[in-house]
């Protein structure tokens, strides 16, 4: 098992600046890959970034809405996974959650997909005003 704990988000303004954490712990030696995804009211979880470590040295991939202004990372030593969010639009209000599968994969299309990922953190709120 692997538990997820986030944290960070909030309320900014358009333009502003976020970053989530996302701590992991127990048997985090069986994660393949974490990701963010994030759902807006009346809308389905969607992609956000992900690391895939499947890969030498991690690879990491976004979803084309936030390419250029988001950025994923992890810390090794603290088992956190961050998502850095700046540029921030009305569009990206969402509760943003951070995802781990032990699964391994070379596919970034299948690391996309929440049913591929077993172990969720609790969401966190994001709200960027106008």
């Amino acid at each position: 098992q692997v538990q997820l704990a986030e944290s960070g988000g909030g309320l900014v303004q358009a333009g502003g600046s976020l970053r989530h954490s996302c701590a992991a712990s127990g048997r985090t030696s069986r994660t393949s890959a974490m990701g963010w995804f994030r759902q807006a009211p009346g809308k389905e979880r969607e992609f956000v970034s992900v690391i895939n470590f499947s890969w030498s040295g991690g690879v990491t991939s976004y979803a084309d809405s936030v390419k250029g202004r988001f950025t994923i990372s992890f810390d090794n030593a603290k088992n956190t996974l961050y998502l850095q969010m700046n540029g921030l639009r009305p569009e990206d209000t969402a509760v943003y959650y951070c995802a781990a599968s032990p699964m391994s994969t070379t596919s970034t299309a299948t690391t996309m997909v929440p049913a591929w990922y077993d172990y969720w953190g609790q969401g966190t709120q994001v709200t960027v005003s106008s």
